[in-house]
């Protein structure tokens, strides 16, 4: 559901030794993951072309997931050794509020603005929110190497940003895509905090369910409030793009994310998610006419390097 790849970000571990033959499996499952999420930002783009505005789009793109996590919530109801409990109906509204209501919403607004590229980028940083996030309020310290790591990923971001500024946007669009586009990362780091708090209660996979529910309800909701019922009808692109979103960048890629992790580990598994930004980098390219520059190579190494170094253990 999220627009950022769910996968946690490295850490020591490796692949199953209960399952050697299935690290292939595994491998490709990450891979998929990988690929599916950032495809989600050249799908947009791609709808945004039919005149399709934020608000119905995000909802039709959660209305199409809803069925599958209300299957998954029940499948992992079914099998919960301990029942919900309001707090943790409350922690779950907030969860899937910042995590997958708002950090989709604000990606999709600042797709409007920036390039797919270099959203792809600043999603990327996410892991460095989260240890910043951590040294304000959770009293953890912020070494060297993480200090080198923060500087390697924004420099990156500068050429990101340098490169989106002499080719497609203005000043003001590439400002306000960029602070929306960092509002979604924020928002998504806020929810990897709040996850840690709960996923030992309620496991990865009800948790995951639960608050994916709730955002669809929000974005569903927010478009019945903001959209008249006319709205629902679009360009049948449009709904095949959705449905592309929802399958292929949303479904299919939270499933294999989870499997991948239960074949490999999360560390072999997060890793993987190096091969975002490039992905969206080449397809942006190949599919959306987003030029590709030497300052985009060199800013997609640096925030990869970065984030690589902030998360590895």
């Amino acid at each position: 559901m999220t627009e950022k790849d769910p996968t946690p970000p490295p850490v020591a571990g490796g692949p199953s030794d209960a399952h050697p033959g299935l690290d292939r499996i595994g491998l490709l499952c990450a891979v998929v993951a990988a690929i599916g999420f950032s495809f989600k930002a050249i799908l947009v783009k791609l709808a945004y072309q039919y005149g399709v505005d934020a608000e119905t789009l995000l909802a039709l793109r959660m209305a199409f997931s809803l069925p599958f996590f209300i299957g998954l919530a029940w499948m992992s109801a079914r099998r919960a050794a301990t029942p919900l409990t309001w707090r943790d109906g409350v922690w779950l509204f907030g969860l899937g509020l910042f995590g997958y209501y708002l950090a989709s919403y604000l990606d999709f607004l600042g797709l409007r603005f920036i390039s797919a590229a270099l959203e792809r980028l600043i999603l990327f940083v996410y892991p460095t929110l989260v240890v910043l996030l951590g040294a304000l309020f959770l009293g953890q310290s912020l070494t060297r190497r993480m200090l080198g790591a923060l500087a390697l990923c924004y420099t990156g971001i500068a050429f990101a940003i340098a490169h989106d500024l002499q080719v497609t946007a203005t000043t003001q669009e590439l400002a306000i895509g960029s602070a929306l586009i960092f509002g979604s990362a924020l928002c998504y780091a806020l929810y990897l905090l709040g996850n840690s708090m709960i996923v030992s209660r309620l496991g990865a996979v009800r948790m995951t369910a639960f608050a994916s529910i709730i955002a669809c309800m929000l974005a569903i909701g927010q478009f019945l409030l903001l959209r008249p019922a006319s709205a629902w009808i679009q360009p049948e692109p449009v709904y095949a793009l959705a449905l592309a979103m929802a399958l292929f960048s949303t479904v299919l890629p939270v499933w294999a994310v989870s499997e991948a992790i239960r074949r490999l580990g999360a560390g072999p598994v997060a890793l993987t998610g190096s091969l975002g930004p490039i992905v969206t980098l080449l397809f942006a390219w190949l599919l959306l006419d987003e030029t590709l520059s030497l300052a985009q190579l060199v800013g997609a190494a640096l925030v990869i390097t970065g984030v690589m170094v902030m998360t590895r253990r």
